[in-house]
């Protein structure tokens, strides 16, 4: 694997060795991410223009592209500067004009001597009752047509870069196209129906009609597989090497976990048991885990999580779990507690707050193994934390965890078998997208018990009715988020829209009932709010979205969520998981700005409609797209050219077991089918993956 194969050269050459392509061109198209043929290759066209020769513009709907052959007449120049030059031209069976504007008339008169016979294509449109081509794209004599595509593809430019250009490039890149070997399976291709590489491409940049511009055309379908499947080789690279990592071998007795069981009020859902069944097996195995437990708001990620911890202690070891914040943390702490005192086991707590003498006593215990499970915020981290023998670190909330904290945790405890909570579903193509080197357990069941919210939506020319719901349910002895939008990125609009509706809620409501957390306060103050208003000394506890992950006050029946709106699907749906965790009813106020945007309707009614967080962020791709689900910046999402999350979704998960059993089988690439895999990898530049079988 020392470097790219030779055959792979022509298509990583210079932009200018492309027929056509000249020193500007190539820096513009540098604007568009397209630095090589390659890059051409894959930027395929959008659209598709049908060129096909017609006698006579007659009967024709329009407006339309047409192509006719004509006979030149008359030529008129404009009366004034800004009028148009026209040239009158007769087809077969009726007459038109062709409209120039800025013309040069004796170039004009050069390049349609009246008398002549020309092809014209363009776009034809009726103009007072007489049919135009304004600026026709081609005007050819008729020998010279042939060079007229029948259907003329469509390309993506920037300023500056024709469509011929565009076209001519294509063409060019296609002629140093390869024949690859094939790194499909085999089995795959036959069921699919898709055609070899390099006439996938070819097709792909000569579709005849808008069926082959659809993500399903064959050629078009092969092309977007070969993206997921070379993303997914990747990830099943890096997957392999974890795995090659030593973990440590942690086979629970069940003693502990027996305890917990037996003094649950309820039995676990066939989810919860599944995935503690998983993790269990995982734990027991030499190989490293990696795994990712991924439930919706409610869904009893709690007891899995400390389930697994008790496989760990079963096992004579110790167990940790993380929060990113200390709030967090307090709060993994108090759902745990009871837990711990069923199976009676040492949990203690860990975080920046733990100073001097108290600090030190907490890590010598740590040390010797007299706390078993561990919760911290990253203050575990430091260098002087050392566990007596870390068998399981739980990372809560990956989207703050990266997966360099992920190896750094692994590290404090040599092998140690990682587990990685999150409470957004995400939809299961972009899961294999983004974890897709780690396994995946899903509790898609809620735990019996937990009362569904009830969700309305309302105008915000409704605030006294909402606010007068509140005073009556805080009467009853309720308490209340009301959560206010952050009205553009600017810190100082987001404070006013919070303290204004909290200055507004207080001069209703009364002094000491309504509390304030918004992001620009100092974190102590922060935690003060939140503390008062678990305490239940405040009622209504106004928020910009800093409340949105892992609060947990039972006591809270009412989620009100100013202008809901702008707000994402998942994010919403989030904040609705604030409630109803209690025993009484709960409600969501989804309180809009009229008018709604279709998109905003459509997510306040999905929301009305299911509590199903998988739903909800299904919709949520479909509506906003890969990228801006998971906040791309951050999302360590690849950029695929061809492929589309959104609606190929299915492809990924195929792409994600052919490689899995490609490495399976043939673990060095070395096979016919492996070292074609290795030419896929070069093609779509996975640089890691190369150097990670170059060292592997």
């Amino acid at each position: 694997m020392s470097g790219r194969p030779e055959q792979l050269f022509p298509l990583f050459a210079g932009l200018e060795t492309l027929e056509g392509v000249g020193p500007k061109t190539a820096q513009l198209l540098a604007q568009l991410d397209i630095e090589s043929p390659r890059d051409v290759l894959f930027s395929l066209p959008y659209a598709v223009v049908d060129r096909r020769r017609r006698d006579t513009i007659r009967g024709a709907d329009l407006p339309a592209t047409l192509t006719v052959e004509v006979t030149v007449g008359a030529h008129r120049p404009p009366r004034n500067k800004s009028g148009a030059y026209r040239v009158f031209v007769e087809d077969a069976q009726t007459d038109f004009q062709l409209v120039f504007f800025h013309a040069r008339g004796d170039y004009l008169k050069r390049v349609l001597p009246d008398g002549a016979r020309r092809v014209v294509s363009g776009k034809m449109e009726l103009f007072d009752g007489m049919a135009n081509m304004v600026h026709p794209d081609h005007m050819l004599p008729v020998a010279e047509a042939g060079d007229i595509p029948e259907f003329e593809p469509v390309y993506h430019l920037t300023q500056g870069v024709t469509q011929k250009t565009a076209y001519k490039a294509a063409q060019s890149a296609l002629a140093r196209a390869p024949e690859l070997a094939e790194w499909i399976d085999p089995a795959q291709l036959t069921k699919e129906n898709w055609p070899a590489w390099s006439a996938a491409v070819d097709a792909a940049h000569a579709p005849r009609g808008l069926d082959d511009m659809l993500p399903t055309a064959p050629a078009r379908a092969r092309l977007a597989y070969d993206e997921l499947f070379a993303h997914q080789l990747t990830l099943a690279l890096a997957r392999r090497r974890e795995r090659k990592a030593r973990g440590v071998v942690s086979v629970g007795t069940g003693a502990l976990q027996s305890k917990v069981l037996a003094s649950l009020p309820y039995r676990p859902t066939d989810a919860q048991t599944r995935a503690i069944e998983e993790i269990a097996s995982d734990m027991a195995s030499e190989s490293r885990m990696n795994r990712l437990l991924q439930g919706d708001v409610g869904a009893g990620k709690t007891l899995v999580a400390f389930m697994a911890l008790l496989v760990a202690v079963e096992a004579g070891g110790q167990g940790v779990m993380m929060a990113p914040t200390e709030i967090l943390a307090r709060q993994h702490l108090e759902g745990l507690r009871p837990l711990a005192e069923d199976a009676g086991v040492v949990l203690e707590i860990l975080t920046g707050r733990d100073k001097g003498a108290e600090r030190r006593a907490k890590l010598e215990a740590l040390k010797r193994g007299d706390i078993q499970v561990l919760v911290g915020t990253h203050a575990v981290f430091q260098s002087d934390v050392e566990f007596r023998d870390l068998r399981l670190a739980i990372v809560d909330e990956q989207h703050r965890f990266g997966v360099r904290q992920r190896m750094e945790l692994a590290e404090k405890g040599m092998g140690a078998d990682v587990l990685v909570m999150t409470a957004t579903p995400i939809p299961r193509s972009l899961a294999l997208a983004q974890y897709g080197d780690m396994d995946v357990s899903v509790l898609d069941e809620k735990p019996p018990g937990r009362k569904p919210i009830k969700t309305a939506v309302i105008g915000t020319q409704r605030m006294d009715d909402v606010v007068a719901h509140l005073r009556a349910a805080i009467d009853e002895g309720r308490q209340c988020y009301w959560v206010c939008p952050l009205v553009d990125e600017s810190e100082v609009s987001d404070l006013t829209a919070a303290e204004e509706r909290f200055k507004r809620l207080r001069a209703v409501l009364g002094e000491g009932v309504v509390g304030l957390v918004h992001g620009q306060m100092p974190p102590s103050e922060k935690d003060a709010a939140m503390a008062a208003f678990q305490a239940g000394e405040t009622k209504v506890l106004v928020a910009t979205t800093v409340i949105e992950v892992g609060v947990n006050v039972p006591n809270a029946t009412i989620m009100v969520i100013e202008r809901a709106e702008i707000f994402g699907l998942a994010q919403l749906h989030q904040l609705r998981g604030r409630v109803g965790r209690g025993e009484a009813e709960s409600t969501c106020l989804l309180m809009y700005q009229p008018p709604l945007s279709e998109g905003g309707r459509r997510r306040l009614e999905v929301l009305r409609e299911t509590e199903d967080g998988f739903r909800i962020s299904e919709t949520d791709l479909e509506m906003r797209g890969a990228g801006d689900l998971i906040g791309t910046a951050q999302s360590g999402l690849p950029k695929f050219r061809i492929a589309d999350l959104e609606r190929q979704a299915g492809l990924m998960a195929v792409a994600q077991s052919d490689a899995r059993a490609l490495l399976a089988a043939d673990p060095e690439l070395t096979s016919e089918r492996g070292q074609a895999a290795r030419v896929l990898l070069w093609l779509m530049k996975q640089d890691q993956a190369i150097r990670l079988i170059s060292v592997g």
